[in-house]
């Protein structure tokens, strides 16, 4: 069957099951739209949660990024996968047994402060927003590419999509279309793999195809990717550092605590009923996430050797364009894929040098996307990648959109504003400003800031200097007072945005920057994408100073953390 017929009719498929269970799970109470009724199975919610953190980031992006930093990619694999232990770890089984809907609902008791509450949503929102502005990059890249449509048009397909199934279901929905989507993106992320891995090394297993010789050759994939790389004057792949040791351990720690602190993820964990199922659903989420993570170095590895030796079969000999395979035609209508015929003599020279440099343009989100097709797979292999990729940025996308509407609306109105409003009026606003975070979003997506990985970063950064501390010291300090809690956020959050929008422009608009990208103007040599951490730093010590010069918390607070945080009891949570 033709590609472009297998790949509508597979990415239809998958589209029709998540709308289908979207009608048949769609909430009808507020417990069943923020929490799916708290009822879910530990295996069931360790499954949505996988899929939920999972994004367009480590679907889409995060191999591509590898593929083009090397060694200095680690910081992905090593951050998000660190940040999700210290999650499963440290926080959630805590704030399950607290027992409420939303994470500034935990801020506005745990610190007896509305005004800490309203905070935390306001450092909610701004991490959430910039975190799904990455995966309409990822729904736009794939809907281009795979509809034959504009970025533009793909974008504005993706978030009808969206609409529909996490405003009319909830979480209750979104839960059951997540188990949908982990294993449509697992198969389409682990079967290329496997064929790849074959043709390249005979071994089908793609964590060990990494570490294995080419096929019918004596020398390591890895040495024959340092040697390609180094004739083409870019940097070896295994020694590649991402610019120095300081960002790269700064990058890792800001990926790692953004992680801990991310309010889309940690309300995976009230859906279940007990706090043990809490610390069961983290397990097996951590099982789903690694089939994934493990299998990435080898995806980026393989992918970049595909795509050298594509452009240049052999060494010292460049393609002939109008040779090109079909791969790039397809990727050069979507923009993302751009070649440039400097010297004209009508072959590809794809080099270091900016110079001499004829792919002008290599955009990294097209990496995984494109390998079925660079490696010549099968086109049902093709139309099952389409529909990973879709499936991952959609289901992050739904699980981020959903912490953004009940924050509006249960921590805002049900909680400050509107306390005495009705289950059903407060289900509407939810809804309502679902749909503004799906429109805001999307508008913010059609000039994403960076590669969706990179806009991912600098959600985590924002999440790691704002959320993690207040959560972290809530839980483990039963000093920290509301004043030094609120003091630490906005300072946190403050000199973050100041250093990102510095860079990045304001509203990640590039125009608006003010010292623009240049590495000579980075805080020691750190990027934007990785200055979360020192945000966090300056949360923990503002926090602290205040803290200690205000009075202690309330006797009945300083009780709750106790009671949150010794694990007698912890087979029941408290009651929603």
């Amino acid at each position: 069957m033709e590609l472009q017929t297998l790949t509508y009719l597979v990415v239809g498929a998958t589209f029709a099951l998540y709308i289908g269970i979207a009608i048949w799970a769609r909430a009808g109470t507020t417990k069943e739209f923020y929490v799916a009724g708290g009822g879910v199975h530990p295996v069931a919610n360790g499954m949505a949660t996988a899929a939920d953190w999972m994004s367009a980031a480590s679907f889409i992006s995060m191999a591509g990024l590898i593929a083009f930093m090397g060694y200095g990619g680690s910081v992905f694999l090593m951050g998000w996968t660190g940040g999700f232990v210290l999650l499963a770890m440290l926080l959630a089984p805590y704030l399950r047994k607290f027992g409420k809907f939303t994470v500034p609902e935990f801020i506005g008791d745990r610190y007896y402060s509305k005004t800490a509450r309203i905070v935390a949503v306001i450092c909610l929102i701004v991490a959430s927003v910039t975190y799904v502005i990455g995966q309409m990059k990822g729904i736009g890249v794939a809907f281009s590419r795979f509809l034959e449509v504009d970025y533009n048009v793909g974008l504005s397909i993706g978030m009808a999509i969206v609409f529909f199934y996490a405003v009319m279901g909830g979480m209750k929905g979104i839960t059951y279309t997540q188990i949908a989507q982990y294993c449509v993106l697992i198969f389409a992320y682990t079967i290329p793999a496997i064929f790849i891995s074959l043709n390249l090394t005979g071994n089908p297993i793609p964590q060990l195809g990494l570490g294995s010789t080419m096929a019918g050759e004596s020398v390591y994939l890895l040495d024959k990717l340092d040697q390609v790389l180094r004739d083409t004057g870019f940097l070896e792949y295994t020694t590649n550092v991402r610019l120095s040791g300081l960002n790269m351990f700064m990058y890792t720690m800001s990926l790692m605590i953004g992680t801990a602190g991310l309010p889309h993820v940690i309300i995976r964990f009230f859906t279940v009923p007990k706090v043990r199922d809490a610390r069961m659903s983290a397990g097996w989420a951590l099982v789903f996430i690694a089939i994934l993570y493990t299998t990435a170095p080898s995806v980026a590895a393989m992918a970049r050797m595909n795509l050298m030796s594509t452009v240049e079969p052999e060494s010292g000999q460049h393609l002939v364009y109008e040779e090109r395979p079909q791969w790039m035609r397809n990727w050069e209508q979507t923009g993302l894929l751009a070649f440039e015929d400097k010297n004209g003599d009508g072959r590809i020279q794809y080099t270091a040098d900016a110079a001499t440099n004829e792919m002008v343009k290599v955009d990294r989100d097209i990496i995984v996307l494109a390998n079925p097709e660079i490696a010549e797979l099968p086109n049902w292999v093709i139309a099952l990648v389409a529909a990973g990729g879709l499936a991952a940025a959609l289901s992050t996308a739904a699980g981020l959109l959903l912490a953004i509407s009940s924050a509006i609306s249960h921590d805002l109105l049900k909680g400050v504003f509107m306390p005495d409003i009705t289950e059903r009026q407060e289900l509407r606003a939810s809804r309502i400003a679902m749909a503004g975070a799906i429109a805001v979003a999307g508008y913010l997506g059609f000039n994403p800031p960076d590669f969706a990985a990179g806009t991912v970063a600098l959600a985590f950064g924002l999440a790691a200097s704002s959320i993690f501390p207040a959560l972290m010291m809530g839980i483990f300090y039963k000093r920290m007072n509301k004043e030094g809690a609120i003091a630490g956020m906005l300072a946190g959050l403050g000199v973050t945005l100041l250093y990102v929008f510095q860079h990045k422009g304001i509203m990640f608009i590039q125009s608006t920057s003010f010292l623009g990208p240049l590495p000579e103007n980075w805080f020691f040599g750190i990027e934007p994408n990785a200055f979360g951490a020192v945000g966090a730093l300056v949360n923990f010590g503002v926090a602290f100073a205040v803290s200690s010069v205000t009075a202690e918390p309330p006797a009945e607070v300083q009780e709750l953390v106790e009671h949150i945080r010794v694990p007698a009891g912890a087979g029941t949570a408290t009651a929603h």
